[in-house]
C-alpha cells in the first residue's frame, strides 16, 4: 500500500459506540407511534438507508413525527455514548498535524451526524462529510464524491475505515483500500474477515501503530 494521503472514516461503530444509542432512539420514537414493541433485529434489518429510511420502513404512516421524535431522542439520549472510542481523537489530531486529508462517509442522516460530531467535539477535523440517504445505501457514491474532490491524489493513496461488511463492498466498488474496524462490541469480525479487507484491526492502538507507519 502506498503512502496514505487521505483517510475517510465511517461513524457508527468506527469512531464511537453509537449503535446502542441509535437503537434506543428508534425504539423510543417509533414504538409509541405503532403501538407495539420492536426488537433490535427489526431495527437493524432496516439499516442501509439513513434514519429517515428506517422511520419510513417501521412507521410509514407517521413519517414526519417519527423523524422529529427520533432526532429529539437521539440528542436527549446521547449521554449513552458521551465520547468517541479511546484513541480516536488522538488519531485524528495526528492526521491533521501531518497534513493528511480527513473526510467522513456515513450512512447516518445529516442531522444525527451533526449531533454526534458536536457531542464528541470532532466536527472540525473533517474537511468533507457525506451522509446517508432515506432512499438507500449510498456509501460507494459518497466515497466517490470525496475522491473526486481530492485532486492529485490517487485511489491507492486513500483508505476507508469502517466496521461493517457493506463498508468493504462499497470501498471495493470505487477501488479504494479498506480497513476493517473490528474494535466495537457491535462489530462482527468473522463477517469482515470473509470479505478480505486490505487490513483488519481489533484495537484502535493497533490501527494507530499501523497508520503511523503509512503517513
Amino acid at each position: 500500500m502506498n503512502k496514505i494521503k487521505a483517510v475517510i472514516f465511517d461513524l457508527d461503530g468506527t469512531l464511537a459506540n453509537t449503535l446502542p444509542l441509535c437503537i434506543q432512539a428508534f425504539r423510543q420514537s417509533v414504538e409509541p407511534l405503532i403501538n407495539r414493541s420492536i426488537s433490535d433485529a427489526d431495527i437493524i434489518a432496516t439499516f442501509g438507508p439513513s434514519e429517515e429510511g428506517t422511520i419510513m420502513a417501521l412507521a410509514p404512516n407517521h413519517y414526519d413525527k417519527g423523524v422529529a421524535d427520533y432526532l429529539h431522542y437521539y440528542e436527549q439520549l446521547h449521554d449513552m455514548c458521551p465520547i468517541p472510542f479511546d484513541g480516536i481523537k488522538e488519531i485524528l489530531q495526528v492526521l491533521k498535524d501531518k497534513g493528511v486529508h480527513i473526510a467522513m462517509v456515513t450512512g447516518k442522516g445529516k442531522y444525527s451526524t451533526d449531533i454526534s460530531l458536536r457531542h464528541f467535539k470532532l466536527t472540525h477535523f473533517f474537511e468533507t462529510i457525506e451522509t446517508g440517504s432515506p432512499k438507500g445505501a449510498r456509501k460507494a457514491e459518497g466515497i466517490q464524491i470525496i475522491l473526486d474532490r481530492l485532486t492529485n491524489i490517487n485511489n491507492d493513496e486513500v483508505i476507508y475505515v469502517g466496521d461493517a461488511p457493506s463498508d468493504i463492498t462499497a470501498s471495493r466498488q470505487v477501488g479504494v483500500p479498506v480497513i476493517a474496524a473490528g474494535w466495537a462490541d457491535t462489530a462482527e469480525p468473522e463477517k469482515l474477515q470473509e470479505l478480505k479487507p486490505d487490513e483488519m484491526f481489533y484495537t484502535i492502538k493497533d490501527f494507530e501503530n499501523w497508520l503511523l507507519g503509512k503517513i
